[in-house]
């Protein structure tokens, strides 16, 4: 049996690229921080969603679409008040793009069921399925 000797000045041990490394770092950094920035922006409207028995915490998925109803019956999504006619357009031009979108409905607890309905036609006519309705866990 041969054996082959390398010089010792030769020898290098198992060496970890730092720039890939904390590019990726830095990637998931600004993904977690622009998350975060969009899921305190929708909770900021003051929209108290009902308690339910039943309610488990929701995985979060990125491009969610949150509709929040408001206790007058108003509609916003980003932070803009849409009509249901706007919120039909804007939803049919979301699921031609982004097939499988889903949607989180987040309605006060004191908005008529109608208001909320009304979301669900506006779902249902851009042919988006994936669809939540935000409640809170009744302690």
């Amino acid at each position: 049996m041969v054996r082959l000797s390398i010089p010792e000045e030769h020898r290098q041990g198992p060496v970890v690229q730092m720039a890939p490394l904390i590019d990726i770092i830095f990637l998931i950094l600004i993904f977690f921080m622009t998350l975060s920035i969009f899921a305190q922006m929708e909770s900021e409207l003051s929209i108290s969603v009902p308690k339910a028995s039943e309610s488990k915490q929701a995985v979060r998925s990125p491009g969610e679409i949150i509709i929040n109803v408001t206790k007058e019956g108003d509609v916003f999504v980003n932070q803009k008040k849409l009509s249901f006619d706007d919120l039909a357009t804007m939803l049919q031009k979301v699921s031609v793009l982004f097939p499988n979108q889903p949607v989180i409905i987040r309605a006060d607890e004191s908005t008529y069921h109608k208001q909320v309905v009304k979301v669900l036609d506006a779902c249902a006519k851009a042919q988006i399925w994936d669809i939540s309705i935000s409640t809170m866990k009744d302690e």
